[in-house]
């Protein structure tokens, strides 16, 4: 199956922290932009932040999942295990505060996976996630 590029558009308070954030911290390349709006290029895939002055996404509303609380909603992407591995040392010098630190979840079992939810400056939730065997993305217990 050829993966498609998906596109997502989600608010922010700043644009000028979410260049910082999604192209600086995040390494995004940034495409097309206005003075309301910035598209950044996601790993393939179309993200574009929309200045919604006062927006706060930092609702706390979370499912319980192999212990932790996982933010909702959140959005993300599956690396490779050395690409997640590169991305969680870059967060973690950077001084990110992480909602769910990087660990290892589901160990042991078929949908075993690398995770860390963290949230942008206007607070959207995101999990960045990688699998040893990525055919194991949809597997079942």
């Amino acid at each position: 199956m050829t993966l498609s590029p998906f596109h997502l558009a989600f608010p922010v308070h700043d644009l000028a922290a979410a260049r910082a954030f999604w192209g600086g911290v995040m390494g995004c390349p940034e495409g097309r932009s206005s003075d309301q709006w910035v598209d950044f290029d996601f790993y393939g895939h179309q993200i574009v932040t929309h200045l919604v002055p006062g927006c706060d996404q930092r609702d706390e509303a979370n499912n319980p999942v192999d212990g932790h609380g996982v933010p909702v909603p959140h959005f993300g992407i599956v690396l490779s295990m050395e690409e997640w591995q590169e991305l969680a040392d870059r967060l973690t010098e950077a001084g990110m505060q992480f909602a769910i630190e990087p660990y290892i979840r589901f160990k042991g079992q078929p949908g075993e996976q690398a995770t860390m939810f963290f949230r942008d400056p206007s607070g959207n939730a995101i999990e960045m996630k990688a699998f040893a065997d990525r055919s194991k993305l949809f597997a079942k217990a």
